[in-house]
């Protein structure tokens, strides 16, 4: 299967990108998480190369791309410009595109910006707002034991995130809302690697998960969606830290858009429920090929 790697030039330095497959179909272009988590625990998705070419890259600030100190360059609005960079310089006229968790949020705010040739958009565990997301997150927190929530609670009011109990917290609900398979598989743990200390983490999201209290903590675009056109496949985990309630929204205001639910995954159905998600996502994707 051909494989072809390289470095792109984008605003602020240059990323490394990865094309996996030949065939004829639409290429699918995808978006990873973090911000910062590299593109690894996508590596699911190298199964649909058979039908067309899939490209990766490791957005600027992780993995095998640069890593600048200027932390003015981690703002949407210029990874949003990095998007249509890496299109432009792989020659994708027509794709289509897929962002996963931040990746999601990347791509809601980059189809806003109306860019041609995207013949379809698939939106895994996301969200149209990252206060709902908060808010969603706040009452899976409210599940867990009670003493640990409110440990969890009083040490995030504190600013103790590397308090051993708090991260037992964490943890538990990592284990809970973002993979339920033990163990983790290879891919999520080079991913989180990316993340440990990343500085666009930090500086977009915040310290946490969900202690969002970086540049992105206001982003919202519920009242915007209905602006997206491309057809929209919208898909979580019944335990997904970014729970079906922000699915739904996503799918009350994008028009031509559907939803599916894995409902034995976390936040990584890809990796969970990898048949069933390559099945669904596969199918989506063939009956697009021809629009646009």
């Amino acid at each position: 299967m051909r494989e072809e790697e390289g470095h792109i030039d984008v605003p602020g330095g240059q990323v490394w990108y990865k094309v996996v497959g030949s065939g004829e179909s639409v290429p699918l272009l995808t978006l990873h998480g973090g911000p910062g988590g590299g593109h690894d625990y996508l590596e699911p998705l190298n199964a649909l190369a058979s039908e067309r070419p899939v490209v990766f890259f490791d957005q600027l600030g992780c993995g095998k791309s640069d890593t600048p100190d200027d932390v003015s360059l981690w703002r949407i609005d210029r990874f949003v410009d990095e998007v249509t960079a890496v299109r432009d310089a792989l020659g994708l006229d027509r794709i289509h595109l897929l962002g996963h968790s931040w990746g999601g949020w990347l791509a809601i705010e980059y189809m806003l910006g109306a860019p041609s040739g995207v013949v379809s958009l698939t939106l895994a565990s996301t969200s149209a707002s990252i206060p709902q997301f908060v808010y969603e997150a706040g009452k899976l927190i409210s599940e867990l034991p009670r003493e640990m929530a409110e440990t969890m609670r009083r040490l995030e009011a504190e600013g103790d995130f590397e308090n051993p109990e708090f991260e037992a917290g964490m943890m538990e609900f990592y284990k809970r809302h973002l993979c339920r398979l033990d163990p983790w598989p290879d891919p999520i743990m080079r991913s989180l690697e990316n993340l440990d200390g990343n500085i666009v983490y930090e500086t977009m999201n915040g310290p946490t998960e969900f202690t969002v209290i970086g540049n992105m903590k206001d982003w919202n675009r519920i009242e915007k969606l209905g602006e997206i056109v491309a057809p929209t496949l919208i898909t979580c985990g019944r335990y997904d830290e970014l729970t079906p309630a922000c699915s739904r929204t996503l799918r009350q205001g994008i028009m031509n858009s559907r939803m599916h639910v894995f409902e034995r995954s976390a936040h990584m159905a890809h990796l969970e429920e990898t048949e069933s998600y390559l099945q669904i996502l596969s199918e989506f994707l063939r009956d697009f090929d021809q629009v646009g």
